[in-house]
């Protein structure tokens, strides 16, 4: 199979010439619109300090380490109450003791019993299937319940169904 094809090759680079001139006046235009934009608008976010600002700060922040000496923003709230700490936090009343706090537990022993007998019907099953190699239908039904038994494990032995079905004290 053979083409052929006609035509000058000359007018494409003379036409690619002219789309690159072009182009490059476009980009000169519109640098030169966001240049005048920027001088007809002044730029509106500016620090001013609070020295020559009328109105008083509404708050401070100041970088800090917490206990654990990691790196934390503190807030110095200029209107410290007398009901609040050095952090700006509400202080608890006497009255209340702080350490009265409720402790719950969560108790999954019988959930973790549970998936132990699953685990071991699985491995006495495994060991039934091995002696019983020549029965097919012997291994067929010991198989169902592996498999059956498998699927439920394969519920049940996770964090979720541990923590949905622990004991709460």
């Amino acid at each position: 199979m053979s083409m052929e094809i006609s035509g000058s090759y000359g007018q494409y680079k003379a036409n690619y010439a002219e789309r690159v001139q072009a182009e490059q006046g476009q980009i000169k235009e519109i640098q030169e619109r966001k240049e005048e934009a920027l001088d007809k608008n002044p730029i509106q976010d500016e620090y001013i300090s609070s020295e020559k600002s009328a109105t008083k700060p509404t708050g401070l922040y100041r970088l800090g380490q917490d206990e654990n000496g990691n790196r934390k923003v503190f807030f110095d709230n200029p209107e410290k109450t007398e009901d609040a700490d050095e952090k700006g936090q509400p202080k608890i009343s006497s009255d209340t003791p702080e350490k009265s706090a409720e402790k719950c537990t969560a108790n999954t022993d019988k959930v973790d019993r549970e998936i132990e007998k699953l685990k071991e019907k699985k491995q006495q099953l495994e060991q039934q299937i091995r002696p019983a190699f020549g029965n097919e239908k012997k291994v067929r039904e010991l198989e169902k319940k592996l498999a059956r038994i498998e699927s439920e494990l394969s519920q049940k032995d996770n964090d979720t169904y541990r923590r949905q079905n622990a004991e709460i004290s």
